[in-house]
């Protein structure tokens, strides 16, 4: 999958590989020519990855090779024990979660998950959990609290299943439910977009002691397309959208919304899958030694006040 932006970078990466197998094919040395196009080719690729609009940085949220949830988990953990059911009506798959290991420390992570296929993607529900998804969570957190074991959420969904049957079983209850435990929780709690973070439905696991983006990722009530079909009754203004939405990691930590950004490897998520999740243990334990150091209580008068304060009121 190429992106509109990365095509000039495409063009010139396509013409470095004809270089090199015409000198290997006809024994030229042409060493310092590729030296200068390399050197080219990394220069706009910092020159690109470094002013993407809003909305590009939406689409390389969305990018289909980037990692989701299961990548990074099996990436992080020595070893990984999935936990399913929320032990009322199913096992939604769109959420999943379990016991992780990093470095000999136990740590619950939980996640929504897509596909990389279409019968992986409806299996997966395209990421879009139902209530019984967030409530698969939520046992899975109380289960971590009763044993005394920190959270990591993983975020990355287009928004909570939207559809009858979602809201016949209480899909806001269930996300109302999730936001209010979640600030009581007495373990240290760690939340990371890792893609898209869509309204309530990202929200419904995204209470946290620290809140973290990816580079390329983004997190608003709504997504751009939704917002373009209400406001200009179209999707054609999805750009404009985007850039008034403010919905980026740089946007977001701006405005005093996250706690940090987590920095990609030059390209996006995808192009190093080992250096990103390196970089993500890093946050995750750096975070979690500074989080045991302060008592449960403390923690969670913390967390309570970071989002009330969040907003600005005009009278």
């Amino acid at each position: 999958m190429i992106l509109e932006f990365e095509q000039p970078i495409v063009d010139l990466e396509q013409k470095l590989k004809e270089m090199k197998e015409l000198a290997k094919g006809r024994n030229i040395d042409l060493s310092s020519d590729i030296e200068s196009l390399e050197e080219k080719i990394l220069a706009l690729k910092k020159e690109t990855f470094q002013n993407l609009t809003r909305w590009q940085r939406v689409q390389l949220s969305r990018h289909a090779e980037r990692p989701y949830a299961l990548d990074y988990i099996f990436e992080l953990t020595n070893e990984f024990i999935e936990l399913h059911g929320d032990r009322n009506v199913r096992d939604d798959r769109a959420m999943i979660g379990g016991l992780g290991d990093i470095d000999g420390r136990s740590i619950m992570f939980i996640g929504q998950q897509k596909g990389r296929n279409t019968k992986q993607r409806q299996d997966r529900n395209f990421g879009m959990a139902n209530p019984e998804g967030y409530r698969k969570a939520l046992r899975l957190m109380k289960m971590a609290e009763k044993f005394g074991k920190p959270i990591v959420t993983l975020i990355d969904t287009p928004g909570a299943f939207p559809g009858l049957e979602a809201e016949e079983r209480g899909q806001g209850e269930a996300i109302a439910r999730n936001l209010k435990e979640m600030f009581m929780l007495k373990v240290p709690v760690i939340c990371i977009i890792i893609g898209e973070g869509a309204s309530g439905g990202a929200l419904g696991i995204a209470i946290g002691d620290k809140v973290f983006m990816l580079e390329n990722t983004w997190y608003s009530v709504i997504s751009p397309e939704s917002c373009s079909s209400i406001l200009w009754r179209s999707w054609d203004y999805k750009e404009q959208a985007a850039e008034a939405l403010k919905l980026t990691a740089m946007d977001m930590e701006g405005n005093g919304l996250i706690d940090g950004i987590i920095p990609e490897p030059l390209g996006g998520a995808h192009k190093d899958l080992k250096s990103m999740s390196e970089t993500l243990k890093e946050f995750i334990l750096k975070s979690l030694k500074e989080l045991d150091k302060i008592k449960p209580e403390k923690r969670i008068d913390q967390r309570i006040d970071k989002f009330c304060s969040m907003g600005v009121v005009v009278e």
